[in-house]
C-alpha cells in the first residue's frame, strides 16, 4: 500500500486547506519576534514576553472552546477561526501603514491567532477521525506532517526576502491571506455534517472543561506522553525567541540568514514524515514514539555555541536538522495515536485540552526563559534549555499497556 492514494475529494480539500495556511504561516515564520526586534527596538524580555503572554492568554480563552467545539458541526467552526485569524493578523499592517502599531497590539493578535489556533486543532482533528476509517489516519496525519515542513523550508526564505524587500509586515499580511484561502477551502470540501449529539442540558458544565484532560490523565500512555509533550515542546519553543535575539542582535544575521538556517534543515521533516508509517508498520508505534522520542532530545544543547558568520550558520542547520527528522518521525505517530485513543465523542475537548496545556506551558517556560537570558544572556538560557531537554525521555511511556478506547480503531494501522 503506498502513501501516494487518495484518500477522496473531501480530504483532499481539506489537506489543500491545511497546505496554504500552513505555506503562509511558513512565509511568516518568527515575523512576531522579527517586528518586535527591528520596528518596536523591543529586548530579549520583550520578546519573549509577547510569545508568552500570547500563547497564556490564548490558551485560557481557549479553554471553554473544546466543549464548545465538541457540540457543533465542526467544518463551521474551522472556517470561523481561519476568519479569525485572517481579520487578526490583517490588523497589523494596517496598523503599521498608518504609523500606529504598539507593542500591546502585538499582544492582542498573539492572543486571538492563539485562541484561534487552539479551537481550529481541536476541530479538525475531529474532524478528520470522522471523515477518515483508523487504517488511513496516520497516512493523513503524514501527509500533514511533510505539508508543514515543506512550508517550513520554502517560507522562511522567501519570508525573510520580502521582508528585505517590502518591509517588515509584508509576511503578516501574507499569513493573513492563507487563513482566507483556507478557509475558502474548507467550505468547498462540501457534503453534510450532522450536527453531534448531546445528552442533559445544553448549557457548558463544569465536567465538560475537565472531561478532555480527564481522558488524558487516566489513560496509562496518553499521561507519560502528554507530559513529555508538555516539557518538550515547551524548552524548545522557549528558546526560539532568545535565538532570535542572538543570531539577529549579538551575532549580526541577517533576515535572510534567520530564515535560512531554520528553512533548510526542513529537509529532515520531508524525510521524516514519509518514514513514520513505514517504521511503524516494521516496529509498532510505542516503540518508535519512545524510539524517536528520545532521540529528538539530543540535539538543541548544540544551539549554545553558535558563533558569528558560516560557522555559526552550519551549527544552527546541523542541530536543527537532526532535531526536525526526529520531530517529522515522532509527530505524526503521536498523533494517530491520541486519535485511535480516544472516543469520538470527546475528541475535540481532549485535543483542546492537550492544546490549552502546550500553549500553557510554552507560555511558562517562554517567560522563565526570557526572564533567565535578561539575567546571564541568551546563550546561558539556550544552554540551560538543552540541558534539561536532554532529560525528557524519562516522561516517556515504558512499555505500551492500553487497550483502544473504540471498536471501530481495533483495525490496524498496518
Amino acid at each position: 500500500m503506498t502513501g501516494r492514494r487518495s484518500l477522496g475529494r473531501r480530504f483532499g480539500w481539506l489537506w489543500a486547506s491545511y497546505a496554504v495556511s500552513s505555506y503562509g504561516t511558513g512565509f511568516g515564520f518568527g515575523a512576531f519576534p522579527l517586528i518586535a526586534v527591528l520596528v518596536l527596538h523591543s529586548g530579549p524580555a520583550e520578546v519573549a514576553a509577547l510569545s508568552a503572554a500570547g500563547r497564556a492568554v490564548g490558551a485560557l480563552v481557549a479553554v471553554p472552546l473544546g466543549p464548545w467545539v465538541e457540540f457543533r458541526r465542526k467544518r463551521p467552526v474551522m472556517i470561523a477561526t481561519d476568519l479569525v485569524r485572517f481579520a487578526a493578523l490583517m490588523s497589523v499592517p494596517a496598523a503599521f501603514a498608518l504609523g500606529r502599531l504598539t507593542f500591546a497590539q502585538l499582544l492582542v493578535v498573539s492572543v486571538c491567532v492563539a485562541a484561534a489556533n487552539i479551537a481550529f486543532t481541536a476541530a479538525g482533528g475531529a474532524y478528520l477521525k470522522a471523515l477518515l476509517p483508523p487504517k488511513d489516519l496516520l497516512v493523513a496525519n503524514s501527509r500533514f506532517e511533510s505539508t508543514t515542513w515543506s512550508a517550513t523550508m520554502v517560507g522562511p526564505p522567501l519570508g525573510g526576502a520580502a521582508i528585505g524587500l517590502f518591509g517588515p509586515v509584508t509576511t503578516v499580511m501574507a499569513d493573513a491571506v492563507s487563513y482566507l484561502l483556507s478557509a475558502l477551502g474548507i467550505r468547498a470540501i462540501g457534503g453534510t455534517e450532522p450536527r453531534p449529539a448531546r445528552s442533559g442540558a445544553p448549557r457548558l458544565r463544569a465536567g465538560d472543561l475537565l472531561e478532555g484532560w480527564r481522558h488524558i490523565l487516566t489513560h496509562p500512555v496518553l499521561r507519560p506522553l502528554f507530559f513529555n509533550t508538555l516539557a518538550v515542546n515547551g524548552l524548545i519553543m522557549a528558546s526560539e525567541p532568545l535565538l532570535a535575539v542572538l543570531l539577529l542582535n549579538r551575532l549580526g544575521f541577517a533576515p535572510w540568514q534567520y530564515g535560512l538556517v531554520f528553512a533548510a534543515p526542513c529537509v529532515g521533516g520531508l524525510v521524516g514524515s514519509r518514514l513514520a508509517r513505514r517504521l511503524v508498520a516494521r516496529s509498532g508505534q510505542h516503540r518508535v514514539m519512545r524510539t524517536f522520542g528520545v532521540l529528538r532530545a539530543c540535539w538543541s544543547a548544540g544551539l549554545a555555541f553558535v558563533q558569528p558568520g558560516l560557522p555559526g550558520i552550519i551549527l544552527v542547520i546541523a542541530v536543527q536538522l537532526g532535531l526536525i527528522t526526529c520531530c517529522a518521525v515522532y509527530n505524526p505517530v503521536l498523533s494517530t495515536y491520541r486519535l485511535d485513543h480516544t472516543d469520538p465523542g470527546r475528541v475535540a475537548r481532549t485535543l483542546a485540552a492537550w492544546s490549552v496545556s502546550t500553549s500553557t506551558a510554552i507560555a511558562a517556560l517562554t517567560a522563565a526563559w526570557g526572564l533567565l537570558a535578561a539575567a546571564t544572556g541568551p546563550r546561558i538560557a539556550l544552554a540551560a534549555a538543552g540541558v534539561l531537554l536532554l532529560a525528557t525521555p524519562l516522561l516517556l511511556p515504558r512499555r505500551e499497556n492500553a487497550p483502544r478506547n473504540t471498536v471501530e480503531q481495533a483495525a490496524s494501522l498496518t
